[in-house]
């Protein structure tokens, strides 16, 4: 059997990127709405939304937060939004002093408040450190969101709001996590513009 060609390496990839994005289109969108009007709400009340994630997922955290603070589509106000990935003196004291585990949850003491929206991205569901920031949110009173990959983990069975993607391939779960978070975006920008 001959090897796949760059170009059919390529279009193989596309395919099963593509496969999916339709498979998670199909099981129902209702969490992805449910994700955006909590989130709304929240930013319409005065509230902040806080976003963590591991790797890719700190990456996909980050972005997120710039849509919503900078721009998505639209020119609008500016949202109230954290990526809890950003501030390394704060990761890297919390990770010395306390522990890696507790680098999300110290800051959601810190700064989370009752009416705030805590947005977790895992692909695997199973981060420690992204667990022990949700269990963080629950205990003041934070609404929880969830974006992960595979069965969920952990992450799918603790939070309010879950979207899942099905699917063992993390850059697979990635690239329709990606669409999503870009969903939300619309959503919210829509809902809060004028």
């Amino acid at each position: 059997m001959a090897e796949r060609t760059d170009a059919e390496a390529v279009a193989a990839i596309l395919s099963e990127a593509i496969a999916l994005h339709e498979r998670v289109r199909k099981g129902g969108v209702q969490a992805v709405v449910d994700a955006a009007a909590a989130m709304t709400e929240a930013l319409r009340n005065g509230g902040k939304v806080l976003l963590f994630g591991n790797g890719g997922s700190a990456a996909d955290a980050q972005h997120v937060a710039a849509e919503l603070v900078g721009r998505f589509e639209r020119d609008r106000a500016a949202m109230a939004a954290i990526a809890l990935t950003t501030d390394t003196s704060v990761l890297t004291s919390i990770g010395n002093d306390e522990s890696y585990e507790r680098i999300f949850a110290r800051q959601i003491e810190a700064i989370g408040r009752k009416g705030d929206v805590a947005v977790a991205i895992s692909t695997s569901g199973l981060s420690p450190n992204v667990v022990v920031g949700l269990e963080a949110a629950r205990e003041r009173g934070l609404r929880t969101i969830g974006l992960t990959g595979r069965d969920g983990g952990h992450v799918g069975k603790m939070v309010d709001i879950h979207m899942n993607v099905p699917a063992e391939s993390a850059a697979r779960v990635q690239e329709v996590q990606r669409t999503l978070l870009h969903a939300i975006c619309a959503l919210v920008e829509k809902a809060l513009s004028g």
